[in-house]
């Protein structure tokens, strides 16, 4: 046998993810009125409580409270016995206006918004450019949402977490070795009968149309702590950012430690991680390497990075990565207001990225994953091959 890697996925009822989802919709009504607006905005929920701390400038008048709300409802939490039901006494408000000496360096050196490095990874496991175990995990909770907001799986609750275990040799996946499904579930239901559901409803769909196509030993391990039928921020509290990893590559590569929802793009914990991503997708999608990892480092205030890395892991193309780095500067913007321009990232197009992933998404017409179209391709290759 190979080697075994995993990754996890969580669904958008997790409590972090209310919380991201939260965040990201505060951040989106502020763009929609003012584009140009900074918000750095984080959101803490636990049982019938939410709390949203903050700083921003913008021209934008946001009820807060309603925006938390309604997002609370659209994924599902709207009924009291879930232990996540609200009424008006059950909100807090903490946001302030953005210091100074940070609007500053932002706005009249148009530099970062704070310091800090960021890694971009994309590689040939899959026909997004993503790691095997991390998009099979992101596509298995988008079915589950797809099949219980459809009234499929009546018992299912808006919380789970899923976990995927991969066979490699070297950096190719062979076999898919254990699915791991947890789910909120109704106190009713049995747990061969959620088993059976899940196993038709979700996971034979999705890895019927997974590309590659890889064989499954089988082996799904359903609920492991025997019941969860408590669940959501009544089971657990959530904070924003607290998904780093399952909104990145699962692990496959390295990250930099920040967290992106919430955020306006003047933070280069989003930006900067954005252009990573799309300069290391247009790189493997150009056949300069099969994996390669972009990191980019900031200083708050400045506008050029202090450092450009790329790392292919013995699978380049090309004799000198050097020459690579000397053509990524100079194709790509990698200054934060030229990203900002470059990726439009001044639209409300941030609360989607907020659940399955900010990476591996098909882009969309009205803007959003703009980071995640291959359109560099045969600049790339005119410069280097």
């Amino acid at each position: 046998m190979g080697r075994l890697f995993t990754s996890e996925s969580v669904s958008e009822g997790h409590p972090d993810k209310i919380c991201d989802q939260i965040s990201d919709a505060v951040l989106d009504a502020h763009l929609t009125v003012d584009p140009n607006a900074h918000v750095a905005c984080e959101t803490l929920v636990t049982t019938n409580f939410c709390l949203l701390a903050g700083e921003v400038k913008s021209h934008a008048n946001v009820d807060y409270e309603k925006v938390a709300r309604d997002t609370i409802r659209s994924i599902g939490y709207d009924q009291p016995d879930l232990g996540f039901h609200f009424n008006e006494n059950t909100y807090r408000i903490r946001i302030h206006s953005q210091s100074p000496d940070i609007d500053h360096g932002v706005v009249d050196n148009k530099g970062a918004g704070d310091q800090g490095l960021m890694f971009g990874f994309a590689c040939c496991e899959t026909e997004a450019h993503m790691p095997y175990p991390i998009q099979l995990a992101h596509r298995l909770l988008e079915k589950l949402r797809e099949v219980r907001l459809a009234g499929e799986l009546p018992w299912a609750r808006p919380d789970a977490k899923s976990q995927v275990t991969v066979e490699y040799e070297g950096f190719k996946p062979v076999s898919i070795d254990e699915i791991l499904l947890s789910v909120h579930h109704a106190p009713d239901v049995g747990t061969e009968d959620m088993i059976e559901d899940i196993r038709n409803k979700v996971v034979s769909p999705v890895l019927t149309l997974c590309k590659p196509h890889l064989q499954w030993t089988g082996k799904l391990l359903f609920n492991p702590s025997g019941r969860f039928a408590i669940g959501g921020p009544h089971g657990d509290t959530g904070l924003t950012g607290r998904k780093i990893i399952v909104d990145t590559y699962g692990g496959t590569g390295r990250h930099g430690g920040g967290a992106f929802s919430g955020k306006d793009s003047t933070k280069v914990d989003r930006s900067a991680a954005y252009m990573a991503r799309y300069i290391a997708k247009n790189l493997v999608e150009a056949g300069i390497a099969e994996r390669c990892e972009i990191q980019l480092a900031y200083a708050i205030g400045q506008a050029e990075p202090v450092s450009v890395m790329i790392e292919t892991f013995g699978t380049e193309k090309v004799s000198d990565i050097s020459a690579v780095e000397t053509v990524v500067k100079d194709i790509f913007p990698l200054q934060p207001y030229d990203i900002i321009d470059y990726l439009g990232l001044k639209k409300p197009v941030f609360s989607r990225t907020s659940s399955f992933g900010h990476f591996g998404r098909e882009p969309g017409h009205d803007g959003t994953f703009s980071w995640e179209k291959v359109d560099r391709v045969e600049d790339i290759a005119s410069r280097l091959f």
